[in-house]
Parts: structure tokens; C-alpha cells; sequence
């Protein structure tokens, strides 16, 4: 996790930190937008896509045969943590930088387009089988149009805490909690330390695991 922060974090925070110092744009959503948008669809979109990521996961695992799961409370603490660092800054590169910085020279479709289908390759970085790489399409869109359309200044709020929940739906927390729930019955549902868990590109612990051999890396949808 360390290392993914160094590698990963560090520096998509470091080209957002550079474009808001040097020029401030509007654009990039560094702002509290309007309030109750954004918190309102923030908030819902915690939830909602919390479950809906549970439920594309927990397809996904039965097609995939396997899956791991955070070993621990503690384990899953540790992770949820993470992946609330790791959304605003996945959102602040792709949704405020990438995505806002196109659509303020090309208009909203090539912002759309390019900012979410950088997210979505993005997560094959890490070595995500191709099911779960095209499944953060179901993040990555809906996040986009949000951006585009909530009333109100361009913000990163709301789309950094839908994220957020989307992300803890798909790896650590969700899987954790689809085997407390006893729908996850298969015997390659595996517990694993944190201490052997690899963090990657968008680096969660207890990502999902390709059955087939293709192996995936840590990521977040």
C-alpha cells in the first residue's frame, strides 16, 4: 500500500496540485460546487453504487471462480481508509483534469470519451482481467455524465464520495461482506494477510483475481 501511494497516488496528485497552482481553472472542480448537489448525489451515489458494485462483483466472481477477501476487520478497515484517499484523487485526474481540461477545449463529448476510457484502460495497468477492467465502465460513465450535468460549478465532491462507494462495494469491504453474508460459497473465495496482498495501479487490496490466468492487480472501479 506504501508503495502504491508512492508510485500511484503521489504523482496523479502531483499533476492536479500543478494545474491548480499554476492556472486555478474552474474547470478542474476544486470547489465545493453547490452543496446539496453535490452532497445530495454524493451521498445517495455512496450507497447505490456501493450495492450495485456488490452485486457486479459478486456476478463476476461466479464467472471467475475466484476472489479475495480482506482477512480481517482490522484488514478491512485499512482498506476502506485507502480507497477514501484513493477516490477524490482518481477523480480529481481523470473526472477534474483529464475530462474537465477537454471539455473546456473540445466541449463535453471529447471530455466524456477520452477521460473515461483512460479510467477504464487505466485499470488494466495493473493486470486486471479484461471482465473487471470493462466492469469500471459502470463507474467511470456515470461518474463522468455527473460531473458534466450536476447544477452549479464544476466540483469534485460528489463524484469523489460515489466513487468512493463503488470502490468499497467492488474490492475489500463489499467481498468481506458478501462472505459474511454467505453468498460467496465457492472454495477459491480465499482469505489472504494484508501483509501478501500486492497494491497496483488503482491498487485496492482484495481485488479480484482472474481464474484463467490472467492475472489482475489491485485497482478500483
Amino acid at each position: 500500500m506504501r508503495s502504491d501511494a508512492l508510485l500511484r497516488l503521489l504523482p496523479l496528485t502531483a499533476a492536479v496540485a500543478a494545474v491548480w497552482l499554476v492556472a486555478h481553472p474552474s474547470w478542474l472542480g476544486v470547489a465545493p460546487g453547490w452543496p446539496s448537489a453535490q452532497l445530495g448525489f454524493g451521498l445517495t451515489g455512496l450507497v447505490v453504487f456501493f450495492i450495485a458494485a456488490c452485486l457486479v462483483q459478486l456476478a463476476l466472481t461466479r464467472r471467475r471462480g475466484c476472489l479475495l477477501v480482506p482477512a480481517s476487520v482490522p484488514d478491512v478497515a485499512l482498506q476502506t481508509g485507502y480507497y477514501l484517499i484513493n477516490a477524490p484523487i482518481e477523480e480529481a485526474f481523470f473526472r477534474g483534469l483529464v475530462q474537465g481540461g477537454l471539455m473546456a477545449l473540445a466541449g463535453p463529448a471529447a471530455g466524456i470519451v477520452v477521460g473515461t476510457s483512460l479510467y477504464v484502460l487505466y485499470h488494466r495497468l495493473g493486470r486486471w482481467g479484461w471482465m473487471d477492467v470493462l466492469a469500471t465502465s459502470l463507474v467511470g460513465l456515470p461518474m463522468a455524465l455527473a460531473y458534466w450535468l450536476l447544477p452549479g460549478p464544476p466540483s469534485l465532491v460528489g463524484v469523489a464520495l460515489a466513487h468512493a462507494g463503488a470502490t468499497c462495494g467492488f474490492l475489500g469491504p463489499g467481498p468481506w461482506l458478501l462472505q459474511r453474508l454467505g453468498l460467496l460459497r465457492s472454495p477459491s473465495a480465499e482469505h489472504q494477510p494484508p501483509s501478501t496482498q500486492q497494491a497496483g495501479p488503482s491498487p485496492l487490496q482484495g481485488q479480484p483475481r482472474s481464474g484463467a490466468g490472467e492475472g489482475q492487480g489491485a485497482g478500483d472501479p
